[in-house]
């Protein structure tokens, strides 16, 4: 009885502290069991015949003080099925652990080092938890598409025995959820795909489109010239200013400041160009709005480039329409 067919990487970002778990496995929505985590406490992995308690009994250990040894030790010694589990634990301080029980079905086994422990059952070989380790080492990505990476190499290792199915990505920060609210930075889950992991990393492109925020560095300045193409391609997309123009979305605060729990623009306002005024900048915001791009608001006077981009596409493909 084996339930999920997994393999895993549980693992913490030395520079900031995030934590998450990628999974994938030949198994129905995997992102449903397996992946736990909480901001400043730890990730946990649960699979094999995977005991879902594992997940938020071993987060509040961590959270209580418990090591990630520690905590995997008190997780097993009160279940009596620890022979046919699997699980791998980071704590925020990057102590990582893995189990593989003996009557997990091959092949099947773990490899642990600081801030990251990967793990897998009826997989191709040892050399699928291998391809996780030394990808994750490798580095060269952001946290988030590394995981990613990680199940890629692992799966071009030979991967799950039995073949794929679903996969999923879960990585927390204090903060770093939609609007600051919670914890849960990415939250994505491919239930149920021919190719789950490439479906992940196109969702995780997705994800770092509409919900990640520019740097004030990152952005442009609005000038003259910039203000003349992005009014043509308002106007190419249907959200002029002016009468008519634009959706109802912004105009539902017209001549008032927007809700006190609207994203906050990045950067500092700067002097408007000619050709820019406050109509504009309306519309701008009320297209941003539409297409769920509010998380890159920039201050008036400055653009996102990835707006900016966007917004070509979106009028480029109107006009070929």
């Amino acid at each position: 009885m084996e339930a999920p067919v997994t393999y895993s990487i549980v693992a913490r970002d030395s520079e900031t502290g995030d934590l998450g778990v990628a999974v994938q496995s030949k198994f129905l929505a995997v992102g449903s069991v397996v992946p736990w985590a909480r901001a400043g406490v730890g990730a946990v992995a649960t699979q094999a015949y995977g005991n879902p308690r594992f997940g938020p009994d071993g987060l509040e250990l961590l959270e209580a003080g418990a090591t990630a040894a520690e905590a995997l030790d008190r997780l097993l010694a009160a279940d009596p099925l620890r022979e046919e589990r699997q699980v791998g634990i980071v704590d925020a301080g990057g102590r990582a652990v893995t189990h593989t029980g003996r009557a997990t079905y091959a092949w099947a086994g773990g490899r642990t080092a600081p801030d990251v422990a990967c793990q897998g059952n009826i997989l191709a070989g040892p050399g699928v938890v291998d391809a996780l380790f030394r990808t994750f080492h490798a580095g060269g990505l952001p946290f988030p598409n590394l995981l990613v990476a990680c199940l890629a190499a692992g799966e071009a290792a030979g991967g799950d025995r039995r073949g794929r199915q679903s996969a999923a990505l879960l990585v927390v920060r204090a903060g770093g959820g939609y609007g600051g609210h919670d914890d849960r930075w990415i939250d994505l889950r491919v239930d149920d795909h021919p190719e789950p992991i490439g479906e992940l990393a196109r969702l995780l492109s997705l994800h770092r489109l509409y919900l990640d925020r520019p740097t004030p560095e990152e952005l442009i300045p609005m000038d003259a010239a910039l203000a003349v193409e992005v009014r043509r391609l308002l106007e190419g997309v249907g959200s002029g200013a002016g009468p008519g123009g634009g959706s109802s979305l912004a105009r539902m605060w017209p001549d008032e400041a927007p809700p006190e729990d609207q994203t906050p623009a990045v950067g500092e306002p700067r002097p408007l160009p000619e050709g820019w005024d406050g109509d504009w900048q309306r519309a701008l915001l009320d297209w941003m709005s539409i297409e769920n791009l509010e998380e890159r608001t920039a201050a008036p006077g400055w653009l996102d480039p990835r707006v900016l981009a966007y917004l070509r596409e979106a009028a480029a493909g109107l006009s070929r329409a």
